[in-house]
């Protein structure tokens, strides 16, 4: 497993809702000019235009934009600084995030496109079993009735 994947599988797929992980599985499959790489966010995150509605992001950026429907460049923002704290928390390695973000922005739209794809297909699906497991578990348990 590269970096970048021990990155998006243990410190971000985790807190991203599956609206979002949906959001991104769209924009991925579509090769939705939305998607940008190089920037977290269009318009950039300047102070002057923390207001202003958001009209591209970074693969995070555009799971709390069009999954969580965040609306201003100022919410994405912060939702992806609050995601990088966390990603670095849960790997417990200061900036760790930064394997996911380079390797995000620095590779080739098409490979990034169908790398990025199948790990957010493979987050979907886990998080599906992983429903169905506790949906089974609480049936057999008597306490949970």
């Amino acid at each position: 497993m590269e970096h970048w994947q021990k990155v998006w599988r243990e410190g971000f797929a985790p807190q991203i809702s599956r609206a979002g992980l949906q959001s991104l599985r769209k924009a991925l499959m579509d090769d939705d000019r939305a998607l940008i790489q190089g920037a977290t966010t269009s318009p950039p995150p300047f102070q002057c235009v923390q207001d202003l509605p958001v009209e591209g992001a970074c693969a995070l950026g555009l799971c709390g934009w069009r999954g969580d429907g965040l609306e201003t460049v100022g919410q994405v923002e912060n939702f992806l600084a609050g995601a990088c704290l966390e990603a670095d928390r849960r790997l417990q390695e200061p900036a760790g995030c930064r394997w996911f973000l380079n390797w995000f922005d620095e590779t080739p739209r098409a490979e990034m496109r169908s790398r990025l794809l199948v790990e957010v297909q493979r987050t979907l699906v886990r998080r599906l079993a992983e429903g169905g497991r506790r949906s089974l578990d609480s049936a057999d348990d008597p306490a949970a009735a």
